[in-house]
C-alpha cells in the first residue's frame, strides 16, 4: 500500500533544481561513473485541486498549456512527450488518480543547454503526480528518479543516462556509479566559485549522446573480442592502448577519451574527498574539456570563445557541461566570478554564478 493519506490534498508547490555535470560526461550511459552537483536554478510546480477530474497544465515559460485526463493510457502524439509519459509510468506503477489539478510548471533553469531541465520538470511532474495522489513514493527521492527515468529515457527509448534524474532528485554533490544497479553516493565537499555560462542557440542532445554511444559500444565490442575481459569500468589504460589501433578511428578515439574521463573522473573524487584543491579541480575541469573537445568533438566555436574567455579571466579550470554541440560552460573562478561572469557576457554568452542545492522539495500552501 503506497498511500500515506486518503484525504485529498490541498494546494501545494513542488521544486526541483538543475544540474551540471563536473565530471563524467558522456559516461552514465555507457555504465560509467559520474560527478554531479544539482544547482540553484529550479522548476517549479504549483497544484491547485479541481472539483474534476481534468488536469489543466498551464507553462507560461513557453507559452503553452495542456488539458489530459489521468487515470487510462494516453496516447502520444509525437517523441518527448514527458507529462503524457509522466502519467502512463505512474498508471502502470499503480497510482490512483484521485481528484482533477490544475498545475502550473515555470523555471529559470536554462531550456536545452545541458543543465536537465527536461529532467527536473520530469522529476517534479512525477513527485506532484505522486504527492497529490497521496502516494508516499513522493518523499522517496531514488524511487522518484527510477520513475523519471522511466518516463523520459526508457518510454521513448532514448540514449541518455540516470545522472540528471538522480541529481535533480537526491539534490547536493553526488558521485554516481551508473552500474547495474546503480550507486549513489553523495559528497560532503563544497565547490565555490563556479559560473555557469549559456551559450543560447538549440543544440541535438538526443543526436549527439547517441552517436557517441553508438561509437563506443561499437568499439566495446571489437575490444572484447581482441581483449578477453575487457571491461570499460575497470580495465586500465595501460593493458588497451596496444589493441586500439584495431577500430576505426572514430571508435578509437571515443573509446580512449571515455577511458581517460573515467580515470579523471576517479582522480577528482579523490580530490573532493580529501582536500578539495581548486587548483586540483580546476587541472581536471580542463583535462577533461580536452578530452571532450578534441576525442568526443563535442565543442563548438562559441563554447570554446567562452571558455577561452573564461581562463583568460582568472578561472582554473573550465569545461563544457552537457551532452555538448551548444548549450552550456561551467567555470571554477574562487574569488573571481564576476569577473569571469562579466568575460563570458563579452564573449556572447549569458552567466550566472551557481552554487550547490538541494534536492527535491515539496511545500504545502497556507
Amino acid at each position: 500500500m503506497n498511500d500515506v493519506s486518503s484525504a485529498k490534498r490541498g494546494a501545494f508547490k513542488v521544486s526541483v533544481p538543475g544540474r551540471v555535470c563536473l565530471f563524467g560526461e558522456h559516461q552514465d550511459f555507457l555504465g560509467l561513473a559520474v560527478i554531479a552537483m544539482a544547482i540553484d536554478r529550479r522548476i517549479e510546480i504549483e497544484a491547485t485541486p479541481r472539483a474534476d477530474g481534468v488536469y489543466h497544465i498551464y507553462m507560461p515559460d513557453l507559452p503553452d498549456e495542456l488539458v489530459l485526463t489521468p487515470g487510462g493510457e494516453i496516447e502520444y502524439e509525437g517523441r518527448r512527450e514527458y507529462l503524457k509519459s509522466g502519467l502512463n509510468v505512474l498508471k502502470r506503477e499503480g497510482l490512483a488518480f484521485r481528484q482533477g489539478w490544475d498545475f502550473t510548471i515555470h523555471g529559470d533553469i536554462p531550456v536545452n543547454a545541458g543543465c536537465s531541465s527536461s529532467s527536473a520538470m520530469t522529476v517534479a511532474w512525477i513527485a506532484a503526480n505522486l504527492y497529490a495522489h497521496g502516494d508516499r513514493r513522493a518523499r522517496e527521492p531514488l524511487a522518484v528518479a527510477r520513475l523519471a527515468h522511466r518516463a523520459e529515457v526508457v518510454e521513448f527509448d532514448e540514449p541518455g543516462g540516470m545522472m540528471d534524474h538522480y541529481t535533480c532528485s537526491l539534490g547536493g554533490l553526488l558521485h554516481i556509479d551508473c552500474g547495474d544497479p546503480v550507486a549513489v553516493t553523495p559528497l560532503d565537499a563544497d565547490i565555490p566559485g563556479l559560473v555557469l555560462g549559456n551559450a543560447g542557440g538549440k543544440k541535438d542532445t538526443t543526436g549527439t549522446l547517441a552517436q557517441s554511444r553508438r561509437d563506443v559500444e561499437a568499439g566495446v565490442r571489437v575490444l572484447k573480442e581482441k581483449l578477453p575481459g575487457f571491461d570499460l569500468k575497470t580495465t586500465p589504460i595501460s593493458l588497451v592502448e596496444s589493441h586500439l589501433h584495431d577500430l576505426p578511428e572514430r571508435q578509437r578515439e571515443k573509446v580512449r577519451a571515455n577511458l581517460v574521463n573515467r580515470d579523471i573522473c576517479r582522480e577528482a573524487l579523490r580530490s573532493l574527498r580529501s582536500d578539495a584543491d581548486p587548483a586540483r579541480i580546476g587541472e581536471l575541469l580542463k583535462r577533461h574539456h580536452e578530452m571532450l573537445r578534441d576525442k568526443l568533438g563535442i565543442s563548438t566555436p562559441k563554447l570554446e570563445a567562452m571558455i577561452g574567455a573564461a581562463l583568460d579571466a582568472g578561472a582554473l579550470g573550465c569545461k563544457l557541461n552537457g551532452s555538448g554541440g551548444g548549450g552550456t560552460i561551467i567555470a571554477l573562478a574562487p574569488g573571481r566570478e564576476t569577473e569571469v561572469v562579466a568575460a563570458i557576457e563579452k564573449a556572447g554568452g549569458e552567466a550566472w554564478p551557481i552554487e550547490k542545492a538541494e534536492g527535491t522539495a515539496i511545500h504545502n500552501e497556507a
